[in-house]
């Protein structure tokens, strides 16, 4: 499996699918949701990497969404910090 394959998959499991298989998330969370997860496969392993780190620092645009997320009960990037970090670490990206 491709790295970027892995950080994509990891990150439906535990952010985008929820919210996109939900019956109850407003629109706008599901187009937000669309629309992050279509950003980072745009990238390259370290890019993805990259941008979900600037999600944690927060933009306008992240903060906001980071917000909304928690409004409807939903994990935010903030929640699995711990995994993602020990999963896709430097030592990871340079393998």
């Amino acid at each position: 499996m491709k790295k970027e394959d892995e950080i994509i998959q990891f990150l439906d499991d535990r952010i985008f699918n929820p919210i996109l298989n939900s019956k109850i998330a407003s629109t706008s969370l599901k187009q937000g949701a669309r629309l992050t997860r279509m950003r980072m496969l745009q990238r390259d392993s370290k890019g993805m990497v990259t941008y979900y780190w600037s999600a944690i620092v927060g933009t306008e645009k992240s903060i906001g969404f980071a917000k909304k997320l928690k409004e409807e009960n939903f994990i935010r990037f903030e929640e699995v910090i711990d995994e993602f970090r020990d999963r896709f670490s430097d030592e990871w990206l340079r393998k």
